[in-house]
């Protein structure tokens, strides 16, 4: 897959966000959501779902295997599933664009499939590994060959039956786990992911609601999921709460902007996943949880935030795996916090779109902000409240996060704040600018 020509954008201090937004579908649940209603027998409608690149490729991938999907007019997304057991043999290779939870998750469908699919990508997703998730597939029975270092491209040769596994997660990995327990749905028998420590659960919620047999306990090794293969999932009508990845950005930019107070509206609170919002409590940041409420079993609040004086801490490391794609606009919030916050416990920020720990000390230090590096993190000298420099010209690495992060830390520059490519941004959050512009009074 050829990228797009580079998008280069030069970043000001605009002033006080101030209104309300609603931020666009949860990336994690979007996956999910088309991946297991294209396995139930029937029509399933989902409500919200996020239409970004990364959301659309999994939706090529599901109908290349069998699936029926379209949009319809209405924004309503409406899938006719061909049941598990029932993918069909892709005329093509897959293409995964920059979605490494397409690809991983995918991998774990086909694994027990009597099918073969060959997974590609563009440049940054071909660059991560994907032993972690090669490992445990090989051990139900596929067979996959990948390309040095176990990246893509790479096949995968799915087997039926698979072989149920009992599989310990080295590393905290929620789409490890998710690849897992979705080639135990076709798998006969129990198969078994132990996670000694917990991450998002969104796959168990889904999965549970679709009619699998799944079940979770809590013991000393960890939290323990079983899901029992041959599953038969009944079709579901879905409705996507907001994604908190995506609202991490104007929690964060609200906060070091003064003058600003914003509502985010319908964000999902999955307790799996708002480590960004404890963290930056933590620190003294004012967000306020307007309206609580249950969406498709998820829960939802708006979030009001106010500008407010932040403080450094130490992250707490057991807060990594419900807040590890928001460490990037994490570290842009630090930056501006008094005394030095250090975040570590992040081991994986190393093999995502890019090496998001490099990527961003690069970034904020050529913005006159003081970092050390650590190999699961940083420690961060803030600027107490005051703009930082900026000034500089930083690298995006083909990484959504890296770009929006750094389009944050410029709302609060002293200079204006070049990145090299803002194209991946329509990766996960295809309106982000057009929000942006909205909450600083930019729009028509």
């Amino acid at each position: 897959m050829t990228h797009p020509l580079p998008q280069p954008l030069d970043v000001v201090a605009r002033g006080p966000l101030t209104g309300s937004i609603a931020v666009p579908g949860d990336k994690s649940i979007s996956h999910r959501a088309l991946m297991f209603a294209s396995l139930a027998v029937g029509t399933s409608r989902i409500t919200g779902l996020l239409e970004g690149e990364d959301v659309l490729a999994t939706a090529a991938a599901m109908r290349a295997m069998g699936a029926t999907i379209e949009r319809q007019d209405d924004g309503i997304w409406v899938v006719d599933g061909v049941g598990v057991g029932g993918l069909l043999q892709p005329a093509t290779a897959l293409e995964m664009g920059n979605s490494g939870t397409s690809t991983r998750l995918l991998m774990g469908l086909v694994s027990s499939h009597p099918i073969t699919c060959t997974f590609t990508g563009d440049a940054s997703l071909s660059g991560r590994p994907m032993g972690r998730v090669i490992e445990p597939l090989s051990q139900m029975g596929a067979d996959i060959a990948a390309s040095p270092g176990g990246k893509l491209p790479l096949m995968v040769r799915g087997i039926c039956p698979a072989v149920p596994i009992t599989y310990t997660l080295p590393v905290a990995s929620a789409q490890v786990k998710s690849a897992i327990l979705l080639a135990g749905l076709n798998t006969p028998g129990i198969t078994t992911v132990i996670e000694p420590v917990a991450t998002r659960d969104h796959s168990e919620r889904m999965l549970t609601g679709f009619g699998a047999q799944l079940t979770v306990e809590e013991t000393d090794q960890g939290r323990v999921i079983s899901i029992t293969g041959e599953a038969e999932l009944t079709p579901q009508d879905i409705v996507v709460p907001g994604d908190p990845s995506s609202s991490a950005f104007w929690l964060v930019a609200a906060s070091i902007v003064p003058g600003s107070d914003i509502v985010v509206r319908n964000v999902g609170l999955n307790p799996t996943r708002i480590g960004i919002v404890t963290a930056l409590r933590m620190m003294g940041a004012d967000i306020t949880e307007l309206d609580p409420r249950t969406v498709g079993g998820e829960p939802v609040a708006d979030l009001r935030v106010r500008h407010a004086a932040l403080t450094a801490i130490e992250v707490p490391a057991d807060l990594a795996p419900s807040m590890i794609d928001e460490y990037p606009v994490l570290f842009v919030a630090a930056a501006f916090a008094s005394g030095t916050t250090v975040a570590r416990g992040a081991h994986e920020l190393r093999v995502k779109e890019s090496d998001r720990i490099t990527t961003m000390r690069i970034a904020l230090e050529a913005c006159g902000v003081a970092c050390e590096e650590f190999e699961d993190g940083m420690a961060i000298t803030g600027s107490g409240g005051a703009a930082i420099r900026g000034g500089a010209r930083v690298a995006s690495k083909l990484d959504h996060r890296i770009a929006m992060s750094m389009v944050v830390a410029g709302l609060g520059s002293a200079e204006p704040i070049t990145i090299d490519d803002i194209s991946p941004v329509a990766t996960s959050y295809p309106v982000f600018f057009r929000s942006l512009d909205a909450l600083t009074g930019k729009g028509e």
